[in-house]
């Protein structure tokens, strides 16, 4: 099996592979071109041609910068703003109508805790699901194998390292469910 395969299949692998180091080369460069356009129209195009799947009226500004491009799926009308950061080295699922804050970054990929392992390339990297009308504050890091449920918000520089139930409001380093506002009725 392939350091790749290793890679994507949620096993341990080597990320220093020849075969890993190309493949984050390559997509470099188009991240890079896509950075580098001028017209919304062009961006849109070249987004075709870069995420794993980019639905109806879903749109990511530049800068833009991933590590593979190919595992990012991006849902109908969602919108990624400005600077994010997307190490898809597993899958990161976005939803419909979630939207993106700028300078954002989601992190599929886990070094080694062990020095020796991590100085050889040792790296696993688990999937990130983030379900439909999700907001995402600017500046959050949400961690490898996170789910944030539907319509959960993550507040502004928010650093999510477990799940994140539907619904849930989450802010804080680490992330932390905030009490629901209770709202007064008047007659």
């Amino acid at each position: 099996m392939s350091e790749y395969q290793k890679m994507i299949s949620s096993q341990p692998y080597n990320c220093i592979a020849p075969e890993l180091t190309q493949l984050r080369r390559e997509a470099a460069r188009r991240y890079r071109r896509f950075n580098r356009a001028e017209e919304e129209d062009e961006q849109q195009v070249l987004l075709q041609e870069l995420v794993g799947e980019l639905a109806e009226g879903a749109f990511i500004c530049p800068p833009l910068y991933y590590t593979y491009d190919r595992h990012i799926h991006l849902g109908k009308n969602s919108y990624i703003n400005m600077g994010a950061t997307l190490l898809d080295n597993a899958p990161i699922r976005i939803g419909a109508e979630v939207m993106i804050g700028p300078n954002v970054h989601i992190y599929t990929a886990v070094h080694s805790l062990e020095a020796d392992e991590r100085v050889q390339g040792g790296e696993t990297a688990q999937p990130i699901t983030i379900e439909e009308r999700v907001w995402i504050g600017g500046g959050a890091i949400l961690l490898s194998g996170v789910t944030i449920g539907q319509e959960a918000i993550v507040g502004a520089g928010a650093v999510v390292t477990k799940d994140v139930p539907a619904g849930a409001r989450v802010a804080g380093n680490p992330a932390r469910i905030l009490p629901a506002k209770r709202v007064e009725r008047t007659s």
